[in-house]
């Protein structure tokens, strides 16, 4: 920048309140501001004019093919071997603060600006001061070094102060919806879109207990989560959940809850904002209570986490988070499970 010109931040626009409010706050801060869009899955119309409202430039930028690349293949392969994925970890690392950020750069701007529930202290993550609304679980895989080019004004504020702003502003989006489904599966039946988009119908397979027993058949094993007991189809008499997935044997594994304890994960494809800790708090699931564990080094670059007490139902392909208090130690995806 030169002498007298403001430092200019890109604003990532959903059309939600959050990111309009960012843009708010962004401005308000003293920033040159412009809004974009990225063309992913999701209808983009009705965003511009919330930019308009604002008084900021707004810009919409074609990421389809890259989203589809990035994000939703990895989705279906990952249900397809019997993991469960967290598309929202995968879109952050790999979209928004992965393309997004370098194109943001390469535009001239000197911040990336989102509407994520999250603070920024140097080259350390930390959760939002609001813990109902905290998305820094989602946030973990950002590479630190770019932590200093991103802005996150939601941090000190709850939903309801974000809410305010924007209706005292006017912004005709201040009190909308609120979205709670990945934004490609906006019904939450993943299953279907998988048979869409794969253009088959998915294979289906056998219900077994933990001595090998067969208990029925199922559709498919992408309809199936570790832990899951509603939409089973079946009945035994009794509550029971699934305990393992078997993709090569279509094999769905059922167990009384009890045995879906457990006290060691190991987590690959890491991203660390510290050295590794001895001790951490351990979220295994957005929401989840955290868990206290020992952390150590595995190979490759994995960790180990042995929990105090056993965890329920930590699923492969899920997001493993890692928090001193409030600072965010790292995380990445949990890869086997143990006794």
């Amino acid at each position: 920048m030169s002498g007298g010109e403001k430092p200019k931040a890109l604003i990532a626009m959903s059309g939600g309140v959050d990111s309009s409010v960012a843009a708010l706050l962004t401005m308000r801060a003293g920033y040159e501001c412009t809004g974009l869009t990225m063309k992913l899955f999701a209808d983009t119309k009705g965003v511009e004019s919330v930019a308009d409202s604002i008084g900021i430039p707004h810009k919409i930028v074609d990421f389809q093919d890259e989203f589809r690349s990035h994000v939703i293949e990895p989705f279906v392969g990952s249900y397809e071997i019997g993991e469960t994925p967290n598309p929202c970890v995968t879109c952050n690392t790999s979209i928004k603060f992965g393309l997004l950020y370098d194109y943001a750069l390469a535009e001239g701007f000197d911040k990336l600006v989102t509407g994520h529930y999250a603070r920024i202290e140097g080259s350390r993550l930390l959760r939002a001061v609001y813990a109902k609304k905290d998305q820094s679980y989602f946030l973990y895989g950002i590479p630190k070094e770019r932590l200093g080019n991103i802005l996150f004004p939601l941090g000190e504020l709850s939903k309801k102060e974000a809410r305010a702003i924007a209706a005292e502003a006017g912004l005709e989006n201040a009190h909308s919806a609120e979205s709670q489904d990945i934004c490609f599966v906006p019904d939450g039946k993943h299953a279907e879109f998988i048979a869409g988009y794969r253009g088959s119908v998915s294979k289906g397979g056998t219900f077994v207990d933990t001595h090998g027993r067969i208990l029925g058949r199922h559709a498919g094993i992408e309809r199936f989560t570790i832990g899951q007991r509603r939409g089973l189809g079946i009945a035994v008499g009794h509550p029971i959940f699934v305990k393992e997935i078997r993709p090569k044997t279509r094999e769905v594994v059922l167990a009384d809850e009890y045995e879906l304890f457990v006290s060691h994960i190991s987590i690959g494809e890491v991203n660390l904002f510290t050295d590794v800790p001895g001790r951490a708090e351990v979220m295994i699931r957005y929401n989840a209570k955290p868990a206290q564990a020992e952390i150590s080094a595995g190979p490759d670059g994995s960790l180990i986490a042995e929990f105090d007490e056993p965890v329920r139902a930590p699923a492969r392909g899920q997001a493993a988070v890692l928090y001193d208090g409030y600072y965010v130690i790292g995380g990445g995806s949990i890869e086997d499970v143990w006794p």
